[in-house]
Order: C-alpha cells, then structure tokens, then sequence
C-alpha cells in the first residue's frame, strides 16, 4: 500500500483505535480533537497534532472525521477553522460519524462546490472492533472517490459502498435499529433468565450456540449479566442515532412499532441517569427502576 498523508478529527472511544491502526500501516497521520490530552499516544507514535480542521485538511490528501452528532459534523466542516477554509480541491473527506442522512447529502453538496468530495461511511462493531480493527464500514457517496479511500479504511475494517452521498448513513440507521433490538433482546432474556433461576451465564453460552446467537448476546450479554455499565458506546449516543433511525423512518412514510419500543426504552435509561454509560446499562430500564433526579 502507497503511503498517504491522512488527516483524523475526532479521537474518542472509536476514533482513537481507528487513527492508531492508519499509523501502523505506515500512513503519515495529522489530527485534531477538542481534547488535546487524547492526541497524547498517536502524537508519541509519530502522529502530529494540528490546532484546527483548516490545518488538517491543508497538510493532508484524505480527511477522516469521527464526531458525535450532525451539528459537530457541521463545525468540523464548516465552522471557524473548519475543514474548508484548508481544503484544495481534490481533497477527500472520509466522515465516520453516524449522522442524518439527509444533512449528509446536503453537505457533499456544499463541499463539492469546493472542489472536495464526500464520503459518508459510518462504522459498526464497538469499541472491540475499533480496537481489533475489524470494523464493519458502510460507505455512500461517489465511487472513484470511495476507490480511493478503501485502501485506507482496510486499515481498520472492511468498507462497502452501498450507494451515494447518504446511502451509508442510511445503512447505519438500519444497523443502528437492529443492534439495539437485539440488545433489548439480550437484556430481557437475561432479566427472564434471573426471574426463573437459570445459571445466567450458562444460558448465553447455550444461546450463542444456536439460531439466536448475536454479536450482542456474545459481546454485552455478559456485560449486562454481571451488572458491567462501562461504556463500549454510550447509551446518550444511541438514544441520538435513534432519533435519526425515526427521521429517517418517518421520512419514508414507515411507522416502525419496534422501534418505538426500543427508542422509549433507551430514552427511559437516558432519564435513569445511564446517559453516559454502556448501551448495555439498559437493562435498567428494561429491568425498571426510578428516573434520576440529577
């Protein structure tokens, strides 16, 4: 693989991991984060630290962001210091947030009126897939462009193009309503399996064996079964991208009954005081339990 001079925004739980893998593979690597601290390691490694997005974008070929909501994406890109006012034409910008589809399409727009292109390719897989670099890509958006930058996302997981500008937000809403059905699965059938007597670990073991094993029941099952909140994901995070799973629903005339379950209950864990942990941590509300006061 040819090196490449590749720009990371945003170095959380995700974002961190998947930077790291980019410099292991020999890529030169600038970022930028809100919270310098979190540069610490990749800058130790060889990676150099840049004030704003503007100075990202002018050193580097590819632009990769990883930021928690829409409004972030839109600073990043658009704000003061943001990607923009750097950018030459010609420059690639890889956004692996979960975001609305539709801002996405509109801001592939905006940037192609600057001569860069937009590739919106949101990620699946936690922080274990972040970590392993074994994440599950699902890319929208021009497909010389997408050509371009798959070499790069192999760095951390296997990428797929499902479309154009969007489509890969899209794909992430339907991934996004699946997992966290899933994961209410999970958590109640470890509720039912405490309320009958049942050895709770013995029977996710027996689970994951057959037809209803999942990388939630795998992965969070246990998680939840010892009473383990840390985040891997933040419930707050989920409760986000599930609003943008209804927009999107509502956008195409779908009235989803799981999905209105599954969002009231994340929300219930949210208004729990979970905001900040695991997504697991909604077994609480599946569980039930008083809203916090806080």
């Amino acid at each position: 693989m040819s090196t490449t001079t590749v720009g990371f925004i945003g170095l959380g739980i995700m974002g961190g991991p998947m930077a790291g893998h980019l410099l292991e593979a020999g890529h030169r690597l600038c970022v930028q984060t809100r919270t310098a601290s979190k540069a610490g390691a990749l800058v130790e490694r060889g990676a150099e630290l840049k004030a704003t997005a503007a100075e990202v974008a002018a050193a580097c070929e590819v632009v990769m962001l990883c930021v928690p909501d829409t409004p972030d994406v839109e600073g990043v890109l658009f704000g003061a210091g943001g990607v923009v006012e750097g950018a030459r034409a010609g420059l690639i910008v890889v956004d692996h947030s979960t975001i609305s589809p539709e801002a996405t399409r509109g801001f592939a727009q905006r940037l192609a009126e600057r001569g860069v292109r937009l590739i919106d390719a949101p990620v699946s897989g936690g922080d274990v897939g972040a970590q392993r670099g074994t994440l599950s890509i699902m890319a929208g958006g021009d497909a010389e462009a997408f050509a371009r930058v798959e070499p790069l996302l192999g760095c951390y997981g296997t990428a797929v193009r499902v479309g154009e500008s969007g489509a890969g937000q899209a794909c992430k809403a339907c991934n996004q309503l699946a997992g966290s059905a899933a994961l209410i699965g999970v958590c109640e059938a470890v509720a039912l399996a405490r309320s009958q007597g049942i050895d709770v670990g013995k029977m996710i073991e027996v689970v994951c064996g057959g037809a209803s094993a999942s990388w939630m029941m795998e992965n969070l099952g246990p998680r939840a079964a010892a009473g383990d909140d840390a985040p891997g994901f933040f419930v707050d995070y989920l409760v986000k991208d599930l609003r943008i799973v209804a927009e999107a629903a509502g956008g195409g005339g779908l009235e989803l009954e799981g999905l209105a379950a599954v969002k009231r209950l994340f929300e219930r864990a949210a208004a729990m005081g979970h905001g900040r942990d695991g997504t697991q941590a909604v077994r609480h509300a599946v569980e039930g339990g008083e809203v916090s006061q806080r």
